[in-house]
């Protein structure tokens, strides 16, 4: 589909207007209203000899996996995780395989079962989740539903590096921002007793394009 050509950065915004997120513990799928995050960037990889499937890769080098484990014991759904590919196990490819399917404007993405990539609502531990299901009820049919955003290509991070050890009046930078500039990503709060002034904080979020995460 013209929507998954190779190389692509893509994102997905479920039926709750939330984006499909790939963690920083590089295992967690969730939703999250921070689009802008790097998290939310996807890079769509074909699969070869099968022209119909693709598998999506987050910015930490991890592809989305529809597992065979139940979210939770007794009830509907499996776990979707962030995985790494084995070459020397490639009968399990099929995990990382997605198959878009047209939907309107919309698209679903088929898992190597017949399920689809299901954004949830309700109360925790459903809120914010993502899992790979069938729409049971009529009510659900829409939470299989994605929208597909073209996204911009992930930076060097080098550029961020130096942006960082240029500022003035920083005196430090929190672990996790120093942690992640390898993958960079999207920026919860930055750490320093020189740092007084919020609307100093959020400037410098704007000057680098990122966001604070959102988990609502």
């Amino acid at each position: 589909m013209e929507f998954f050509n190779k190389g692509k950065a893509v994102k997905l915004r479920s039926h709750l207007d939330k984006y499909l997120v790939a963690d920083d513990d590089r295992e967690t799928v969730r939703q999250s209203r921070n689009g802008a995050s790097w998290k939310a960037r996807w890079t769509v990889d074909p699969v070869e000899n099968k022209s119909q499937a693709i598998r999506l890769k987050s910015c930490h080098g991890r592809y989305l996996t529809a597992t065979d484990v139940p979210f939770l014991l007794g009830m509907t759904g499996s776990k979707v995780v962030q995985g790494d590919m084995d070459p020397n196990d490639i009968a399990s490819d099929w995990k990382y395989e997605w198959e878009p399917i047209r939907d309107g404007f919309q698209v679903k993405l088929k898992s190597w079962c017949g399920k689809f990539l299901r954004g949830n609502g309700g109360t925790p531990p459903w809120r914010n989740s993502v899992t790979h299901d069938d729409p049971h009820t009529s009510s659900t049919q829409n939470w299989i539903l994605w929208d597909v955003l073209e996204a911009e290509e992930l930076p060097q991070s080098d550029s961020v590096a130096e942006y960082l050890s240029s500022l003035s009046g920083l005196s430090s930078v929190s672990d996790e921002v120093l942690s992640e500039l390898g993958s960079p990503v999207s920026i919860k709060s930055v750490n320093s007793p020189k740092v007084s002034s919020p609307r100093f904080s959020f400037k410098l979020f704007y000057r680098l394009g990122w966001e604070i995460d959102d988990r609502s």
